[in-house]
């Protein structure tokens, strides 16, 4: 008999990555259309793109590494403090874990005795997984988020910057505006896949928020490019 497919497995680097790729499709091309917006010239659009998309990578990187090691090192305390009581009042800790699962349906005997066995078991796991609410599963990963940000944000943003090379520069907001939402749809369908949420509304959420950052990006251009030039 096979084991079942449990998505939430896949949620710690299936949100870093999901986050980076949309992020690198929507900022490197916002930044591109703002540009071509302002500008008459391809190198500037170009020059523009690959820098967003570099400083994006970065960026990302940092903030998930910083956001994700702030959450382990929350983890960790909780999880010191937790030892540190299991050693000094033990009999606490058993009669809280046993309420917790008599909260969750167990009689009052069986509830002693489930907690009586885990704690026996592996006390620190037990109390880990069912009082403060951690696993391996769900533990803070600060490498994988931050590698998973970087790496994902680089294969979102480099379409953009291919675009800004090759299309035609006359229709270039155009083209990146239509190749960006195809790219977005199928990030969204990819992520939907993955984690097994609805396909239609996971694209039909990050293309019109696509469309909304996109435009605004346009209309900076038009009403500040004449300035600039």
């Amino acid at each position: 008999m096979e084991s079942e497919n449990h998505f939430v497995k896949r949620s710690g680097w299936l949100r870093a990555s999901v986050l980076g790729a949309n992020d690198g499709i929507l900022s490197t091309t916002s930044l591109a259309i703002g540009v071509a917006a302002a500008s008459v010239a391809r190198e500037p659009i170009v020059l523009a793109t690959l820098a967003g998309l570099v400083a994006g990578a970065l960026s990302m990187a940092a903030g998930e590494y910083v956001s994700v090691s702030s959450q382990l090192d929350v983890e960790t305390a909780d999880l010191k403090r937790e030892k540190n009581e299991l050693a000094s009042t033990p009999e606490i800790e058993l009669d809280e874990l046993s309420k917790i699962y008599e909260k969750r349906g167990l009689t009052s005997d069986l509830a002693i005795e489930v907690a009586t066995q885990l704690t026996a078991h592996n006390a620190l796991e037990a109390h880990a997984r069912d009082e403060l609410g951690l696993n391996e599963i769900s533990r803070a990963k600060p490498l994988q988020a931050a590698f998973a940000s970087a790496i994902s944000f680089i294969a979102g943003g480099i379409f953009p910057l291919l675009i800004s090379i090759f299309a035609p520069l006359s229709q270039m907001i155009y083209f990146q505006y239509g190749f960006s939402i195809l790219f977005l749809a199928l990030s969204g369908t990819i992520a939907a896949k993955v984690g097994g949420s609805i396909i239609r509304k996971s694209v039909l959420r990050i293309c019109m928020w696509g469309t909304i950052a996109m435009a605004m990006s346009a209309l900076i251009g038009y009403l500040f490019g004449v300035s600039i030039n």
